[in-house]
């Protein structure tokens, strides 16, 4: 079958068509069970392009089939996992989306609604689930407001989006005017520029208190000015660090103001507290059979050019979701 394999790590331009043997087995992280899933579209995220250049921390060694997320038609369906022949899912596999088929694992997909494209589909779940996750660990309540940094990105706009369902105000942190206008369209209350004095428009915005939570998947030097963001009693939430450097913090900060900081992996998780990946699964489900969500496909492109896709997220000009057309 044809798929857009990665035979060395030297970045996206290794990203090229080949043609590769039907999926065998179960994918590595499914337990043995077979979730078989014709692809119609596959989503991209940060791990994509980090992966090309052996810099992702959970990645394999090369040859692999690049794509983080997929979806399509299931063809095959382990028995009680809640999936038939025939269902429109989406869902993370880490690697292997960018293929006429891929193995995905029943922990990580959805059904999608009749409503939602295929492309929104391959949208959906690894920002929704993350964005969702963030939120429930920060344990965000109604009447409160959240900061998102990265607020165009894939994570960001679903977290403004998810706004609404958690009964929240949201503050969206942007680095262009396009992106604010991005931002707005997702469900930002309020937007703020990473390159102005956007600390001190959060302070204004918030009768100098600050927000309850901050959720960030940008990491690097604003890091300390999250925390300064935060009232007495905030919380915020690691989610990444697409902005290329792990942050380091002085405790003190966290002392002083009653501060939490707490980091999101829904994996690990599920090893301390099982039922974890269930509870997020079922989570993004009833919303997304809910009508409440909205997944935003930035850009699209097709199978042919799956390098110029992920090209697109290592040079960070891509806002929403990153999708390929497989089918």
């Amino acid at each position: 079958m044809q798929a857009i394999l990665v035979e060395e790590l030297t970045g996206p331009d290794a990203a090229k068509a080949a043609e590769v043997p039907e999926p065998a087995g179960a994918h590595p992280r499914a337990g043995g069970e077979r979730l078989l899933v014709e692809v119609h579209a596959a989503g991209l995220s940060f791990i994509d392009p980090l992966q090309t250049r052996g810099k992702y921390q959970g990645g394999i060694a090369p040859p692999y089939v690049a794509g983080s997320e997929v979806a399509g038609v299931v063809l095959e369906a382990p028995e009680g996992s809640g999936f038939e022949p025939g269902d429109r899912v989406g869902g993370i596999v880490w690697q292997g989306a960018l293929a006429a088929r891929a193995l995905a694992l029943p922990a990580y997909t959805v059904k999608l609604p009749d409503a939602m494209s295929f492309a929104e589909g391959a949208s959906l779940y690894m920002n929704y689930s993350t964005s969702w996750f963030a939120l429930h660990r920060a344990g965000l309540q109604p009447g409160e407001t959240f900061l998102v940094h990265g607020a165009a990105g894939g994570v960001g706009t679903a977290a403004l989006d998810l706004a609404e369902a958690f009964g929240a105000r949201a503050i969206a942190v942007v680095s262009s005017d396009e992106k604010a206008e991005v931002a707005r369209r997702c469900g930002a209350d309020e937007v703020v520029r990473s390159d102005g004095p956007w600390l001190q428009e959060v302070r204004d915005l918030t009768d100098g208190k600050g927000v309850h939570v901050v959720i960030d998947p940008v990491g690097g030097d604003r890091f300390t000015d999250s925390l300064r963001s935060l009232r007495i009693g905030g919380r915020l939430v690691v989610v990444g660090f697409t902005g290329g450097s792990i942050p380091e913090m002085k405790v003190n900060r966290l002392l002083l103001r009653n501060l939490t900081v707490t980091g999101i992996a829904m994996d690990v998780m599920e090893r301390e507290q099982p039922g974890t990946l269930r509870l997020v699964r079922d989570a993004v489900q009833a919303l997304a059979d809910e009508g409440r969500l909205h997944p935003l496909v930035g850009a699209r492109f097709p199978f042919s050019a799956a390098a110029d896709a992920l090209r697109s997220l290592e040079d960070r000009s891509a806002v929403g979701k990153v999708v390929v057309d497989v089918r």
